[in-house]
């Protein structure tokens, strides 16, 4: 009987928690998701952007040549040293009282040595077909690599039609497996960057960038207090030199010390042996250091509050997004975009990065068998 009715209050258990997270998916909303299957090319459009002078480059819906899937396909950058603009237009919408999160699966199948990897959001109106370099965007978040040096994390939010980009040094992943990046921007202007599912750095936007001048500033022109006690610890008051400690010499004759048998003297003087140092003398008599009673601690400036500080309750908040576009440039292609996802709920977000790396270690072992040809072809090419 005790059996019985343990089982049925964990079915119990495990039913409300599968309703509550019906319930809470229920007010989730997914505003654009782009998988690449069949139709895709009907929602993206080419931009035409350096076209004319033969510096564009054109993407090839593919899976990769090392993916977990091979039914799951992306779009990936195929010509070397080439600009690459495509963009999709999505429902308008608002972050405004919402959490925003933004998440892409983006692979380096290349040796990519100099190129971008990152994502826009666009307002406004844009003309697809000219999408490029100089189009405003209100947030550009991804990859940028540059020889063994760069190897930054973008995170730039548009504010008053002025792009700022986010003052931490994050960096992003460059080996040669697929990696989701996400970026959750919520109401009360904290963030979260995270790698696979797992958060990298997290902060506020009153902070991480120089939008808004700080709430806080020092007070430069403050002094420290005439009797602000910052010494830990002081001489003890009622300390007393011992008796005779002052006539204790430093140096003593050596009571070892024999006269040379050979000492003359007459010719040599009076013999008297070497000094040595004396194991009572303890240096100059210091009174014992005791804790200060009065100790406030070491003095720092102040802070006070910013005379230029305006708070905005709408900073977090951009313009109503229509489109997300890649725009990229770079020395070496072949990168594969995929899982493109614009939604209000991190949870979702992470599921779909279990979903793709359930075939983790599938990715892993093509990606060695790849490795393993590629050495292969290249000791029978060298002499």
């Amino acid at each position: 009987m005790g059996k019985s009715k343990h089982r049925l209050l964990s079915l119990t258990a495990l039913l409300l928690a599968v309703l509550v997270s019906l319930f809470c998916s229920s007010f989730a909303e997914i505003i654009f998701e782009e998988r690449f299957e069949d139709g895709w090319q009907s929602r993206w459009v080419r931009s035409d952007w350096k076209r004319s002078e033969g510096k564009a480059g054109t993407f090839k819906h593919t899976a990769g040549k090392w993916s977990g899937d091979p039914d799951d396909k992306g779009i990936q950058t195929t010509t070397d040293a080439r600009h690459y603009a495509i963009s999709a237009k999505i429902p308008e919408f608002s972050n405004k009282n919402r959490t925003l999160v933004v998440q892409y699966s983006f692979r380096l199948e290349q040796d990519i040595e100099c190129g971008g990897g990152y994502i826009k959001l666009l307002s406004g109106y844009v003309n697809q077909k000219k999408f490029g370099g100089d189009t405003p965007y209100s947030m550009m978040f991804g990859p940028d690599i540059c020889g063994t040096q760069t190897k930054k994390l973008h995170v730039i939010l548009s504010y008053q039609g002025q792009n700022y980009p986010i003052k931490k040094d994050l960096q992003c992943e460059t080996d040669k497996l697929t990696h989701f990046y996400t970026f959750i921007l919520r109401p009360d202007a904290s963030y979260s960057v995270l790698i696979d599912g797992r958060e990298r750095d997290s902060g506020s936007m009153y902070t991480d960038w120089d939008i808004l001048p700080p709430r806080k500033i020092k007070a430069v022109n403050a002094k420290k207090p005439a009797d602000w006690e910052d010494r830990e610890y002081i001489d003890d008051p009622n300390a007393v030199k011992p008796e005779g400690y002052d006539s204790i010499p430093r140096e003593i004759p050596d009571p070892k010390a024999k006269q040379p048998h050979d000492w003359d003297e007459d010719e040599d003087g009076i013999w008297r042996p070497p000094k040595i140092p004396n194991p009572a003398y303890r240096g100059p008599w210091k009174p014992k250091k005791i804790k200060n009673p009065n100790y406030k601690g070491k003095w720092k400036i102040p802070w006070i509050d910013n005379p230029e500080f305006e708070d905005d309750p709408d900073l977090y908040v951009l313009k109503p997004i229509k489109y997300v576009g890649i725009e990229v440039w770079q020395v070496k292609a072949g990168s594969v975009y995929d899982n493109i996802l614009i939604c209000d709920d991190p949870d979702y977000a992470k599921q779909v990065v279990q979903e793709v790396f359930a075939n983790r270690e599938i990715e892993k072992e093509a990606l060695e068998e790849a490795e393993k040809v590629r050495k292969a072809k290249e000791e029978e090419v060298s002499p």
